[in-house]
């Protein structure tokens, strides 16, 4: 094919690109690289297939969109001026297509085509633009899946099962000449909705109520039913063909006349720029930043307390896997958040593989090893692991509480909330964020229309929740990003600008100044209360954690000591000493006497009670307290007898015997088999080693350069075996048969002298060989070497050295000189 020749099909306008071109439509579709194509005409195969062009449309912008919409109701081909006033108009629309919206659709339908072309949608000159089938038969209207334009069949189409005598009618009653050759009369028909002057001196003899009809019609849908004795307005359109039967009780309006109602518009309002996201709001940086950083330190302390929360074993597994809503609720009310905040902060968890199931017979969530690393990291380093595990996940903690396509309710960790959309919203909301000058929080509608805008038919889920999904995405990412500390008083913060733009580190170097310290003390009080005014270091958070319970939150934290939180410190395996220490080191307030007394009364009766199995007994050298035990009607469930003066046997387990006790006003201790005090330590359940949740891909992932390049030269390679001339292996005169044609046929003698011969002057040969699977293929070669029964051979189809067994090839044939071509 000459270099000048138009292209005759989209394999001879692929195998005319460069190979930068073909990268970039293997880049744009990485779908066709699965596996990779044989040679150009595989390649021009598996681009047309309907799923890759669903694909290929699906990543379209809104302009782009519209030009493929606007090729599919042209004629095809399509010259590039009926392209464009299919988009502008043709001008006589009375002023209503303004002139600066005209220029805007002009200057942005070469772009628009540049992207057709490079995703191979649209291929030809720019006088014989042709879409490519599958797309022409997604966009092209029909009864059962009308035009995005809203147009309709052309009048060619719709009259195609028409009686030449109805044509006639139609064609006398609009005062056009009658024909008896329907293809002229069709002809005479669309010629007469496409003159301007004419159309619209018919339609000025038309009666208001039937203009009124055509104006319901006109942007569609352009379909409407009529009953067996129509109104006279839609009888005059029905008898002058401005209205064509498809049924008997459906009409159409042709798409010609439509385009004239139209002033020659394929869409009612061409869009060829991208939405411009406004500011809502104009805010100081560092007050952003400050804010995000508040609010990352609350989602550091919430991801904490979850961890703390379930860390002696979690909530048991749903069968169908996730979380029961009893158990949403209750982890809620623990965080003191609502229902569909801790599922967020459930799923980020999990994310991020700090929660994992424990594996067990009786199957519970529970933190994972992981978890401790995290814990044990800077407070920085901790929201940017929780920020980079957020960005990726394509888990939808939004979707928890709805339901899937057959109606089974969505919980929080179960198996139906991937959705492979989410990364890809995240990222570009962020990245519309980024846009904006620091500080300025985007109004969030307009940010929705550009999202539509740039993916116009993207959304749809297999799941049910409809064409709208990546809005819903956009939202629920505006408001996991505030809660993340990604965003601050509703404008993206610097840290994660940096996180974006530098990594990890920078993100962290950013937010580190703007996180308070933690401290090393707090603020004892004489109503049993400590203060802590600021985040406090691990050890002690820890330990004052057992030590007392924790009463309100906010800028500084309250605790209070109980005797049952003092008994939780002594069953921990702290002394009464130990606490008395430990208080007086971190306290900037003397120790109040009525917490010393507290500790050391409770120290005192703690262990007085020993509790063991028998199923369990409860032992005590002081009888009368036995005694006062046996007289109180609580313990009539506990089912006690006395076996000795000193020991109380039960049948309850040691367990509840334990529990009971403690709620009677006793400080019992447990004991093991050898008689030795048993010392509880919280967080003392782990899963086994846990890796994160990996992300559901959306579609093949993007390659990079180096298989790009590889698989450029494979394609290449192959075409010039498929496509290179050759001779005749029966006649000795060339040949062009391609890769679809058949095996070349020599006999074993035949085929080794030529091999040997090739190899012997360095020639390139082609052969037919089947592989050890049994598939045949054609190949040019150039033999090296001949020896064993295999030929060693550089295979110019895939670009690299190969060994062929003898006995494997079909057939061999002599390439044909440049002049035989």
């Amino acid at each position: 094919m000459g270099t000048t020749t138009p292209p005759r099909t989209l394999a001879e306008a692929l195998r005319a690109r460069g190979d930068e071109s073909l990268a970039g439509l293997l880049r744009a579709r990485p779908d066709l690289l699965n596996p990779v194509p044989n040679d150009i005409t595989q390649l021009a195969t598996r681009a047309g297939t309907r799923a890759s062009v669903v694909r290929a449309l699906e990543h379209l912008d809104r302009f782009a969109l519209q030009t493929a919409e606007a090729l599919a109701v042209a004629p095809d081909p399509a010259p590039y001026g009926i392209l464009l006033s299919l988009l502008t108009g043709d001008g006589l629309d009375d002023g209503e297509q303004r002139d600066d919206v005209g220029a805007a659709v002009t200057a942005a339908v070469t772009g628009a085509l540049a992207t057709l072309r490079e995703q191979a949608l649209v291929w030809g000159e720019d006088e014989r633009l042709r879409l490519v089938r599958t797309a022409r038969e997604l966009l092209a209207p029909s009864p059962q899946h009308p035009s995005p334009t809203g147009l309709g069949p052309t009048v060619a189409e719709a009259t195609a099962g028409m009686s030449p005598g109805r044509l006639q009618e139609i064609l006398t009653t609009a005062g056009l000449h009658a024909t008896h050759d329907p293809v002229s009369a069709v002809a005479a028909l669309s010629a007469l909705f496409t003159d301007r002057t004419r159309m619209a001196e018919l339609l000025d003899t038309a009666p208001v109520e039937a203009l009124s009809v055509l104006d319901r019609l006109v942007w569609g849908p352009p379909y409407g039913e009529v009953t067996p004795n129509p109104t006279p307005p839609v009888k005059w359109l029905r008898d002058r063909g401005l209205l064509l039967p498809v049924s008997t009780r459906t009409v159409v309006l042709p798409r010609e006349a439509a385009l004239h109602l139209r002033a020659g518009r394929a869409h009612r309002v061409p869009e060829p720029a991208p939405p411009v996201v406004t500011a809502a709001a104009e805010r100081d940086p560092q007050a952003v930043d400050r804010a995000a950083a508040g609010q990352a330190f609350t989602a550091l302390s919430t991801v904490e307390e979850l961890l703390k929360l379930w860390n002696g074993g979690g909530p048991a597994i749903l069968r169908a896997g996730g979380l029961s809503v009893r158990e949403l609720k209750r982890t809620a009310t623990a965080l003191d958040v609502t229902e569909p905040i801790a599922a967020f902060w459930v799923e980020l968890a999990y994310a991020a593989g700090l929660l994992a199931t424990d594996g067990e017979s009786d199957e519970r969530y529970a933190p994972t090893p992981a978890s401790d690393e995290w814990l044990d990291l800077s407070a920085q380093h901790r929201w940017t692991h929780l920020a980079t595990a957020w960005l990726p996940a394509t888990r939808v903690p939004g979707l928890v509480g709805g339901q899937d396509a057959k109606g089974r309710a969505l919980s929080a960790l179960g198996p139906e909330l991937d959705r492979s959309a989410a990364p890809d919203v995240r990222r570009r909301v962020l990245a519309l964020f980024a846009e904006l000058p620091p500080g300025t929080a985007p109004d969030p509608e307009t940010l929705l229309r550009r999202l539509r805008w740039e993916r116009p038919l993207r959304g749809s889920s297999p799941s049910g929740e409809g064409t709208d999904l990546r809005s819903r995405l956009a939202l629920w990412t505006l408001n996991e990003a505030e809660l993340l500390g990604i965003t601050g008083r509703g404008a993206l913060a610097s840290q994660s600008r940096a996180l974006l733009d530098e990594g990890e580190n920078a993100a962290a170097a950013r937010l580190a100044p703007l996180l308070p310290e933690p401290l090393d003390h707090v603020l004892l009080q004489a109503d049993l209360t400590a203060v802590a005014p600021g985040p406090l270091e691990r050890p002690l958070a820890e330990t004052l954690s057992v030590l007392a319970d924790v009463e309100s939150k906010g800028g500084a934290t309250v605790y209070r000591f109980t005797p049952g939180s003092v008994r939780r410190a002594l069953d921990a395996g702290q002394a009464a000493a130990d606490l008395h220490a430990f208080l007086a080191a971190h306290s900037r307030t003397p120790v109040p006497q009525p917490l010393s007394y507290l500790i050391d009364d409770v120290a005192r009766r703690h262990g007085h009670l020993r509790i063991g199995a028998a199923s369990a007994y409860v032992r005590c050298d002081d009888e009368a307290v036995l005694n006062e035990i046996l007289a109180d009607r609580r313990s009539t469930g506990l089912r006690l007898r006395r076996l000795a003066p000193t020991v109380l046997a039960s049948q309850a387990d040691p367990g509840s015997l334990l529990e009971a006790l403690r709620e009677m006003g006793y400080a019992p201790a447990a004991e093991s088999a050898e008689g030795d005090v048993l010392i509880t330590r919280a967080g003392a359940r782990r899963t086994p080693p846990r890796t994160p949740p990996t992300p559901v891909p959306e579609g093949p992932p993007v390659p990079d350069d180096t298989l790009l390049g590889a698989a450029v030269r494979a394609i290449r390679a192959g075409d010039t075996a498929a496509t290179v001339i050759r001779k005749d292996p029966a006649e000795g005169g060339p040949s062009s048969t391609t890769s679809s044609g058949s095996l070349p046929r020599t006999t074993s003698a035949e085929t080794l002298a030529t091999v040997q011969a090739a190899a012997m002057t360095g020639t390139a040969v082609w052969i037919g060989y089947v592989n050890a699977e049994g598939a045949a293929s054609q190949r040019v070669i150039a033999p090296v070497r001949v020896e064993g029964g295999f030929v060693t051979a550089y295979d110019h189809t895939a670009d690299e050295v190969r060994t062929f067994a003898l006995h494997r090839i079909t057939g061999v044939a002599e390439l044909a000189e440049d002049g035989e071509g």
